[in-house]
């Protein structure tokens, strides 16, 4: 089920993706080797090899930052970040993978025990020992054969539930006056 609601927002971004497309071809070939290059640095955590696929100077929008992440070197920081938090964490391709015109579009699925601080923007978060489980679709915008512009989308509140976190609304300090 969470799967198909992905589905429909990920219509929507593709049609708006590919609908303004410039730039060159991504052949299937080297749009599914980028992907396999991405997915063994991430699972044998040799961060090295993300430098066959990523410009220097990448620009990544992930739904869970505020602000961009903004060069080759900051993205390695972060998915460091992520390998404490999840030493055994594991990212998988779905089936699902579109090259087209500069960009490639996949779904993925990671998975981890969280062992380690889990470092977010709102804070770090202490270790749970809870596995946790989700999906997450990323597009890419490749110049030269290498990806120059990632935008990363994931159900945050999905894995912190996983994690055993609760949203709290905030409380009014103190009670409204009555009117006479």
């Amino acid at each position: 089920m969470k799967k198909l609601l992905m589905v429909i927002p990920l219509v929507l971004v593709l049609c708006f993706t590919f609908g303004c497309q410039k730039g060159e071809e991504v052949a299937e070939v080297e749009a599914k080797a980028i992907v396999e290059t991405y997915v063994k640095a991430r699972n044998e955590v040799n961060l090295t090899l993300l430098d066959e696929i990523y410009a220097p100077d990448v620009v990544v929008h992930d739904c869970s930052y505020p602000e961009d992440i903004v060069s080759l070197e900051a993205l390695k920081n972060q998915y460091t970040f992520s390998h404490t938090a999840f030493p055994d964490l594991k990212i998988t391709l779905d089936e699902m993978m579109i090259a087209k015109g500069d960009r490639i579009v996949w779904l993925w699925t990671l998975s981890g025990t969280n062992t380690g601080l889990f470092h977010t923007p709102l804070g770090d978060l202490p270790p749970t020992g809870k596995e946790v489980r989700f999906s997450g679709v990323a597009i890419d915008r490749l110049v030269e054969g290498k990806i120059a512009e990632e935008w990363v989308f994931w159900n945050v509140l999905d894995i912190l539930q996983q994690l055993g976190f609760t949203i709290t609304p905030p409380q009014p300090s103190e009670p409204p006056e009555e009117k006479k």
